[in-house]
């Protein structure tokens, strides 16, 4: 494995203080430290839930302006966004690698994916958004016509692995929908969303409709889920468990994507090369740590000593790097719980009799939370790795008899977030087995997601609701349905009796039942 060295830009303090007024705290000071060399990147302010309170009053009065304000209007404003993030790219990357640690394509991804999910639904919200004529209950008598509302203002609570991304392309489809948001990004990871917040106002947002407040989840969350009319969330499923209960008992609605034990089944008649090929991808983008990637790699007998050589090789020839530029393939965890973590699962796994087939040990020359992107086998259910998500460059690659042993080792998880299958023939038959809210059939990843316009989300443990798709802009929306009753009421006429009413409404009621939909 080679390395590449860290290069780092000066960052403009204007710049930093631009997008610390932002932020909705009066709560202190939070300061944000970089996990390529652990130096600070910027100081902003702390929020408490009086902020929380300031951030959701501002957003609930822009938001009634702003739903009142024609469609094509939100669209071409969005769809402006979009075109922003792709012109401010430089600096963006720069942001996302100075506070993740992910390499830059990786970076590119998060990128591309706001500008891709800005241009589909300024696209398609004017096909989901407008009004649907339904049948009433009276034919030509009733009419009856479903419009979409927004549901008011949405908390977007999101994570660090994604710091840009999952801030803003969840926003897009709830202000074209009409609605205010109120985000509070992860803790570590403020600053790319605080760029993507400018970003928007640049385009055209109203300053008090997207409010962000930094600080803990567990000081903030509850305020914050108190005073919001959805809640969307990207996570670990313990702390989604608990966002569910507290928006059951608000009575409000709630998206969670929340953790994977992704697998990925290797057949006998796949091209090894490119299966190799995919898993490194599929495997260690951001360093393992993606909700989405692959942990579980299951090859069938014939194949798998021709694919864990090629695979074990192109690991061990990854670039490990921290540097701000395009040549590392891999590059840092995001914090020393991460590091940790990962350490922990590997030592472990090694303790009770698994081998390491690349990889295995943390790299401070590099980086204070560089780990080397890592294979084992060997892997019995008595190790921590078998079953818990490791969330870090770390794979475990087992051998099957045959498709129908994979599929069911793949099921035997409590998640369901993302699977893979690499066939020449038998790909599609063998997906549709695998309980995953996402099957790519001869990609990892990176289909699945940027097929912005097929919904995904997780079944079992990884969650529920979806984002893209027509799901990812309705469930901001609440559908409304309006209808016009002409001359005939629906309820008995005058000095008709009820029993005659009923006798007339019956027979009507069993023609309909006859006539074809």
């Amino acid at each position: 494995m080679t390395t590449t060295p860290l290069a780092r830009p000066n960052i403009d303090p204007a710049r930093l203080a631009a997008l610390a007024s932002i932020v909705t705290g009066s709560a202190g000071h939070h300061e944000v430290v970089s996990p390529l060399d652990g130096r600070a990147l910027a100081t902003l302010p702390r929020s408490n839930e009086a902020d929380v309170e300031r951030a959701l009053a501002a957003a609930r009065q822009a938001q009634a302006a702003w739903a009142r304000r024609p469609l094509r209007e939100r669209r071409a404003i969005l769809r402006r966004a979009g075109r922003l993030f792709l012109a401010h790219q430089d600096e963006l990357l720069d942001l996302i690698q100075l506070e993740n640690g992910k390499n830059r394509l990786s970076a590119f991804e998060e990128v591309s994916d706001v500008a891709l999910t800005a241009a589909y639904y300024a696209r398609t919200s004017r096909r989901l958004l407008r009004p649907h004529r339904r049948r009433g209950v009276i034919p030509v008598l009733t009419s009856v016509r479903e419009f979409r509302v927004p549901k008011g203002v949405v908390g977007i609570i999101s994570p660090w692995n994604y710091p840009l991304m999952l801030a803003v392309a969840d926003a897009i489809p709830a202000l074209i929908a009409g609605n205010g948001v109120v985000l509070k990004p992860d803790s570590a990871t403020p600053l790319c969303a605080l760029a993507a917040v400018e970003l928007l106002r640049q385009a055209g947002v109203p300053a008090d409709l997207v409010g962000v407040v930094v600080g803990a989840g567990s000081a903030l969350g509850p305020r914050l889920i108190d005073g919001v009319d959805y809640v969307m969330f990207t996570g670990s499923t313990a702390t989604g468990r608990i966002i569910a209960e507290h928006c059951g008992r608000q009575l409000i609605g709630c998206s969670a994507e929340l953790g994977g034990k992704n697998p990925l089944i290797v057949l006998a008649d796949a091209d090894i090369d490119r299966a190799a090929h995919g898993a490194v991808q599929a495997c260690f983008s951001n360093s393992g740590q993606l909700c989405v990637s692959i942990e579980r790699i299951y090859v069938e007998d014939a194949a798998y000593d021709a694919f864990a050589a090629a695979f074990t090789r192109r690991v061990s020839a990854m670039r490990l790097g921290v540097g701000l530029d395009w040549e590392a393939d891999i590059g840092t965890l995001t914090s020393a719980d991460q590091l940790a973590g990962v350490s922990a699962h590997v030592d472990d796994a090694v303790a009770k009799g698994a081998t390491v087939l690349a990889g295995g040990k943390a790299r401070p020359d590099i980086g204070p939370y560089v780990y080397e992107p890592t294979v084992l086998a060997g892997v019995t259910a008595d190790m921590d790795v078998a079953r818990t998500e490791t969330f870090g460059p770390v794979v475990s690659l087992y051998r099957v008899a045959g498709a129908d042993e994979a599929v069911r080792l793949a099921n035997d998880s409590p998640y369901g977030l993302n699977a893979s299958v690499w066939s020449r023939r038998r790909g599609g038959d063998v997906a549709r087995r695998v309980h995953a809210g996402t099957v790519s059939v001869n990609e990892g990843y990176a289909a699945a997601w940027g097929s912005t316009d097929a919904p995904m989300g997780g079944v079992k443990d990884s969650g529920l609701g979806r984002r893209h798709g027509d799901e990812g802009l309705l469930k901001y929306t609440e559908p409304q349905s309006v209808l016009r009753q002409r001359i005939a009421s629906v309820a008995p006429p005058d000095r008709v009796s009820g029993e005659t009413y009923a006798r007339f409404m019956s027979r009507a009621l069993a023609l309909l039942t006859r006539v074809r939909p």
